[in-house]
């Protein structure tokens, strides 16, 4: 197995166990590594130490479960991620340079800037509008190639492109191209957001970066329009619709699945996927 594909792994294993007692020795005895030679490999990939790495992802993760659950306490969401309460709230405010009472008050579900654009303000729908295009479904298994981008979310449609051009010969009638991001831009930092650019193949391609995406259910919300309203449909859903629901996120990632891609008007039909 070639590194980067061993680092991908790890941050997969990391971010779906974000709740767990997770430390160097168990993570690199996973890669059946030792623990120096890994944490060696780690960093070069990814520029963050695997300690720093799990820190900054419990915070950040934190933070989501704030905004999608306004009536839990916060004590009770740093008990989820291994902190006491006023350790969690030093941990909170010297990575988001605000406290999460703060943060949590300054939830604002009728507009926001966009983070990666700060001369644009987003305004959100009502959890009504946003509704009348959501759909509880079930999604099967994605057996998809992938290259994974830290990153910029702002950079993802010119790295689909690029990665649409390389892996040209692979494109078929049946082809599903998937988006995984795993990320909120609104609070993680920009430079380091997670997302796998991916699209389905046939299990003997022969290929190296592949891996299965797992379905379940979903809710799944239809967008059809500019590539630059993504943001705001998925923050309003996010920030209205979720929270009101009745529903809670099931996984450490969500998904974007394309219908179809107008590459000179810089627009979509696409599906914005949440676990459940």
């Amino acid at each position: 197995m070639d590194r980067k594909k061993l680092v991908n792994q790890s941050i997969d294993y990391i971010m779906n166990h974000l709740d767990e007692d997770l430390t160097l020795d168990t993570i690199s005895a996973r890669c059946f590594m030792s623990k120096y030679h890994f944490s060696r490999i780690f960093k070069e990939e990814t520029g963050e130490s695997v300690y720093a790495f799990i820190k900054r992802c419990k915070v950040d993760q934190s933070a989501v479960d704030i905004k999608l659950n306004p009536d839990r306490t916060i004590s009770d969401i740093g008990l989820d991620y291994g902190y006491s309460s006023s350790n969690y709230s030093s941990v909170f405010k010297k990575h988001h340079e605000i406290s999460p009472t703060m943060f949590k008050q300054s939830i604002e579900n009728r507009s926001m800037q966009v983070p990666f654009a700060p001369e644009r303000t987003v305004h959100f729908k009502t959890a009504d509008e946003y509704g009348r295009q959501i759909e509880i479904l079930e999604l099967h298994d994605f057996f998809v190639l992938y290259e994974r981008f830290i990153g910029n979310y702002a950079d993802i449609e010119k790295n689909w492109y690029q990665f649409l051009d390389k892996y040209n010969g692979f494109l078929d009638e049946k082809t599903i191209l998937i988006e995984r991001f795993f990320n909120d831009p609104s609070i993680t930092n920009s430079s380091q957001c997670i997302c796998d650019i991916c699209m389905t193949v046939k299990q003997d391609c022969g290929l190296d970066h592949v891996m299965w995406i797992r379905g379940g259910k979903w809710i799944v919300y239809h967008f059809d329009g500019e590539i630059k309203d993504i943001y705001e449909t998925l923050q309003g859903i996010f920030t209205v619709w979720l929270p009101q629901s009745g529903y809670v996120m099931a996984q450490r990632y969500g998904l974007n699945i394309y219908r179809h891609i107008d590459r000179d008007n810089h627009s979509v039909v696409m599906d914005l996927c949440i676990p459940i």
